[in-house]
């Protein structure tokens, strides 16, 4: 018999139980209440006072053995597990006959007295149990749980029920949350909330979700940022404010990165940049105390101390050290980008020095940031909404909080020159217009805000996901949300949709006439490679086995491969123009294997992805090229 077959007749017999039991008319499901009064964590935690006593408990039947008149059920509440010890002889008949028709991950409650087995374990001896839900869908099975990820972060309801570890997570992450918040409510900041939906896209350069509003009939854009509300607010004469909420951008997906997450800004009059990075370092060391019970975390094998002071560089600093380039002898934007050509770091035709810096940055020092670390002093071009420093008026008085080579913070002394941040968001408008795509837009209203007057003003803003990553030793952004976002299944096309219905409904069987009338190809090369070359390059199918956007590159995506090997081989491509990262993942590609490696944001590519590249209607256009699922990992080609 096969599993599937099996699995089947399961759940026929599941069905089977319900319809029998509605029969009857003992339909579980007419149940609305049960009057709990001890939970499994509490009864197992302080066993002595619990003692002799009948309770009532509710929760999820995870295990069931025994035969017989007597059966042994373990049952699951929100607080832990605890052994039901059932006997015919003190049930009756009766209640009895319900524990023998139970199956796994049926919701059951439960009355009887707390005692210890015979091997010591403490349990509950069964008076009566009543069938509460019938679980109509198996759990994984017990030895193996739930172990395939993209499973888990799909149906995270059966994840919670079967990796207790993960609810303890999700417990964690609700404690940083409501510390964070207890943090700043005993320092005087004021909760508040700002619009979600917007009529201009601000507060930060990234690529935001459109939607439209009927009754208005204007496009709206969904939060990148809350900054330029909250800021309005310190106009209005409020002295510190904060809101933690979900912001949106519409941009790559990859451990770190989700489309929706949740951050918190907030702002005080009357400090600067260096009074946000005092409370910076003291507010997250006071949550990690609270919740781990030390400023010192474990962290993938790493241990983070994040007790103040953290280390402090400014970028410039940074870059000489780790890059060994002093952008301080760096006299001209086109220095910098010949510097970034030197270096193979990519670059825009709108980018200057500054931008170049960040690139370098980004490249080179990121990942030496380990321990919780300060880097300060941004350049002005990449800090449209901060102040200029006094004494260096091209650099500004911003700094980004990092752990892990992750950053989770940015903060700034408030730009509150109502003239200079004019000049800064016609910047950002005529990079949109150049085609950037995540440059901000004109906001009027928030310029008269500052005509009216910001006063001296520190702003903060912190990535609260990756915060509850590293206080939690997560390795992914999608481990610490709840239901991250995920590409539905079933939404590729397939062959036969695509093809035209013929009247009966059933898909035609010629296919659909694709016109190459309007392509244009490179020419062929004329100058011949000698076979004994060619057959050098190492032509190799691989399996994608994941695949990320790159950070803070709009081109570059980032994929581990199977190549047949026990390594997983990384190779970055420069086609998130043309794919996103999740509809590649478990295709078959082609890639040359031995060029040596080539250092990509700061990452070994080592090889190269083969795509088919040519032109249609002045525009290139790009197809990886994808083979056969049956041909095997490392196959070679001739």
């Amino acid at each position: 018999m096969t599993k599937q077959r099996s699995d089947n007749e399961m759940l026929a017999i599941r069905r089977e139980k319900l319809k029998a039991l509605r029969e009857a008319g003992k339909d579980p499901h007419t149940i609305t209440k049960v009057d709990v009064t001890a939970h499994a964590g509490n009864v197992q935690e302080h066993f002595t006072d619990w003692e002799g006593k009948t309770v009532c408990m509710a929760g999820r039947l995870l295990a069931k053995r025994g035969h017989g008149k007597m059966s042994f059920l373990d049952l699951q509440d929100a607080t832990g597990k605890i052994q039901l010890i059932c006997r015919e002889n003190i049930m009756g008949e009766e209640f009895f006959s319900v524990v023998r028709d139970l199956d796994l991950g049926d919701i059951v409650s439960v009355e009887g007295e707390i005692l210890r087995s015979d091997r010591g374990e403490i349990s509950v001896s069964a008076q009566n149990v009543t069938l509460l839900t019938k679980a109509l869908a198996q759990l994984p099975e017990k030895f193996h749980g739930l172990k395939d990820q993209d499973l888990r972060y799909r149906e995270r309801y059966v994840d919670l029920i079967v990796n207790p570890e993960v609810k303890d997570v999700f417990v964690k992450r609700t404690k940083i949350l409501s510390g964070i918040r207890r943090y700043l409510d005993d320092h005087g900041y004021l909760a508040v909330e700002t619009p979600i939906l917007n009529t201009i896209s601000g507060g930060a350069n990234a690529r935001p979700f459109i939607t439209h509003h009927n009754t208005l009939d204007i496009d709206m854009y969904l939060r990148i940022a809350n900054e330029l509300y909250l800021k309005r607010l310190i106009v209005g004469g409020f002295d510190g404010v904060y809101e933690m909420g979900r912001m949106f951008r519409n941009e790559g997906m990859d451990t770190k990165h989700n489309p929706e997450y949740t951050a918190i800004e907030l702002y005080k009059a009357y400090t600067d940049y260096e009074g946000m990075m005092k409370l910076c370092e003291d507010m997250l060391s006071t949550v990690a105390e609270e919740v781990c019970g030390s400023t010192k975390v474990d962290y993938q094998g790493e241990s983070l101390d994040f007790r103040p002071p953290w280390k402090r560089m400014t970028m410039t600093e940074a870059v000489r050290e780790y890059a060994h380039v002093d952008f301080d002898q760096v006299q001209s934007d086109e220095d910098a980008r010949a510097l970034a050509k030197a270096h193979n770091i990519e670059t825009q035709a709108t980018d200057g020095k500054g931008k170049i810096l960040q690139y370098f940055f980004d490249a080179y020092v990121e990942e030496h940031l380990r321990q919780p670390t300060f880097i300060y002093e941004y350049p002005v071009e990449i800090s449209p909404l901060a102040k200029r420093m006094p004494n260096k008026p091209e650099m500004t008085e911003r700094f980004e909080a990092f752990v892990c080579g992750s950053e989770i913070g940015n903060a700034f002394s408030e730009l509150n020159d109502a003239e200079d941040q004019r000049g800064r968001f016609e910047h950002q408008v005529a990079l949109r217009e150049a085609g950037d795509e995540e440059a901000g837009m004109m906001d009027e209203d928030f310029l008269h805000a500052l005509e009216v007057g910001l006063p001296p003003t520190g702003g903060m803003g912190l990535g609260i996901d990756r915060i509850v990553m590293f206080l939690t030793n997560q390795t992914s952004i999608r481990d610490v949300l709840l239901f991250p976002t995920m590409k539905p299944l079933g939404v590729e096309k397939t062959e036969a949709s695509t093809k035209p219905a013929t009247a009966s409904g059933e898909p035609a069987t010629s296919p659909t006439a694709i016109d190459f009338s309007k392509v244009q190809i490179e020419p062929l090369f004329t100058d011949f490679v000698d076979f004994d070359t060619f057959s050098k390059s190492d032509f190799r199918a691989v399996k994608v086995l994941s695949c990320e956007a790159v950070p803070k590159s709009k081109k570059l995506l980032r994929f581990a491969l199977d190549d047949g090997t026990e390594e997983p081989r990384t190779i970055l491509s420069g086609i998130h123009a043309y794919y996103e990262p999740e509809e590649l993942v478990g295709k078959t590609c082609i890639a040359i294997t031995n060029l040596p490696p080539r250092k990509m944001m700061g990452v070994d590519s080592c090889g190269m992805l083969i795509s088919a590249i040519h032109e249609e209607e002045g525009e290139e256009k790009l197809h990886l090229l994808m083979v056969d699922d049956h041909i095997p990992a490392g196959a070679k080609l001739y």
